[in-house]
């Protein structure tokens, strides 16, 4: 492993040593200020990365960064792993994406249990019914932005609008929707390619930042060199990562137990999540709400809310949704509640997120060569426009149950509701403001119809 790197700090072309433990430094601090979102933490990253510290050039950035696109996961948090990768080899990737996500997974930890003890006090309650609106808004604005950048022509929409009655007219499951968009993309690249190209995006810029370590005509270091051998060694300690530990569980716990269903879901999960979090959400309800019953849709809105509102990819919601899962199935007995939960909290991350690391670790070298061609992005196109359609149902089940939230049959809408998510979308898609200001508003919106409360039920406009 080499520990220094010769970097250019200023305009004068200055080089300093950047010691692998400055690197970790820098990764440990992005952890706990990754806040806004895929979006917000990648600013974060080509701000630090590209323009101040100049450890890598624009144009190899974005390489990276559309290679962590094509793949599911994270992609913030792959691509955090793919740098640390690219300049200090596996030790590197393995700090940079444990750090990216270490501070959040202690966070949602610390919340889960306060909301597990807290979560019916009539304020936090109160700040709660503020915030599932303005998850909704958050919901149906990202559906906008993503279809805004994906869907390019009439045949993605199409495939968004199949998607969307799909999984909310006919309930297919998410899984079947990836795969019948994946086969989709594969036919459509073959008989209309130019549907399926990926045009502009984040290979349109061309700004330079000056010389940087990595720079655009750099070669790829040894390392990062494609072979079989590599490729073979990391595949089987993947292998090895998963199997010791699902083996043991099902050894343990059998087939069916808490523990064995959460780690089994939770590598089903991470294998889907094509988009981002917002596209895996909706299998991981139909999963932990619908099939297992590990909690119900407000629990689920409440974990959305938390997630959102810490640092650390949204998909963090796992953590959460493991908490939850054990601490109502008890899978140590009453006597051992709050380690149940915990033990199930770390085991849905842990099976979550290995995958994502192998993806870089394992496949960096493999799919950076097949980067552009059409037979393998026009599949991951027609997935992305698919995804766009899934979110769409989400929104609409959320705001189902946010502003019906004792059916809707007979029943007038929570027009205080409403009030928050038409002031909170208006906020992200009018004026841009950003997502931790949008949800403290609506917490404080909460709040104050708390007080309000009696007379709102009076007037008819609260449930």
């Amino acid at each position: 492993m080499k520990n220094k790197i010769p970097v250019p700090i200023n305009d004068t072309g200055t080089l300093a040593s950047i010691t692998f433990w400055g690197a970790c430094l820098f990764w440990f601090k992005l952890g706990f200020i990754s806040f806004g979102g895929p979006a917000g933490q990648i600013a974060v990253m080509h701000q630090e990365l590209v323009e101040r510290k100049r450890w890598i050039s624009e144009q190899r950035f974005l390489h990276a960064l559309n290679y962590c696109m094509l793949l599911p996961g994270p992609e913030a948090q792959q691509l955090a792993t793919y740098l640390g990768w690219l300049m200090h080899r596996t030790w590197g990737g393995i700090i940079a994406g444990l750090f990216f996500i270490l501070p959040s997974l202690f966070l949602l930890i610390l919340l889960s249990w306060l909301y597990t003890r807290f979560g019916h006090v009539s304020e936090v309650a109160a700040v709660l019914y503020g915030i599932k609106p303005a998850v909704t808004a958050i919901v149906l604005f990202a559906a906008h932005r993503i279809s805004s950048r994906a869907l390019k022509n009439g045949v993605l929409w199409t495939i968004a609008a199949l998607a969307f009655l799909g999984i909310f007219v006919l309930h297919l499951p998410f899984p079947l929707i990836v795969l019948l968009a994946a086969l989709f993309g594969i036919a459509g690249g073959r008989i209309a390619p130019e549907k399926f190209s990926a045009g502009g995006g984040h290979n349109a810029s061309q700004k330079s930042y000056g010389p940087a370590v990595i720079d655009d005509h750099t070669p790829i270091p040894e390392h990062a060199q494609f072979r079989w051998s590599r490729l073979l060694v990391i595949a089987v300690a993947g292998l090895l990562l998963w199997g010791s530990v699902f083996g043991f569980l099902c050894w343990q716990y059998g087939w069916g137990g808490t523990f064995t269903q959460i780690s089994w879901f939770f590598t089903k999960a991470a294998l889907l999540t094509f988009g981002g979090a917002y596209a895996v959400l909706p299998y991981v309800y139909q999963g932990a709400v619908e099939h297992y019953h590990w909690l119900d849709t407000t629990q689920m809105m409440d974990g959305l809310a938390l997630g959102e509102t810490t640092p650390g990819p949204l998909i963090m919601i796992v953590t959460f949704v493991g908490f939850l899962s054990g601490w109502s199935q008890l899978p140590l007995g009453n006597d051992a509640v709050f380690t149940g939960a915990l033990v199930a909290a770390f085991l849905a991350t842990y099976f979550t997120f290995l995958p994502s690391f192998l993806f870089i670790l394992a496949g960096g070298p493999l799919v950076e060569s097949t980067h552009g061609d059409l037979k393998f992005t026009a599949p991951l196109t027609a997935i992305t426009a698919a995804v766009v359609g899934v979110i769409l149902n989400l929104a609409v089940f959320f705001a189902w149950h946010v502003f019906w939230p004792k059916g809707f049959t007979g029943r007038l809408p929570d027009f205080a509701a409403l009030l928050i998510f038409a002031g909170a979308l208006l906020a992200l898609l009018r004026y841009k403001v950003g997502v931790i200001p949008v949800i403290a508003a609506c917490a404080s919106a909460g709040l104050l119809l708390a007080l309000l409360k009696p007379w709102l039920i009076q007037q008819g406009l609260m449930f």
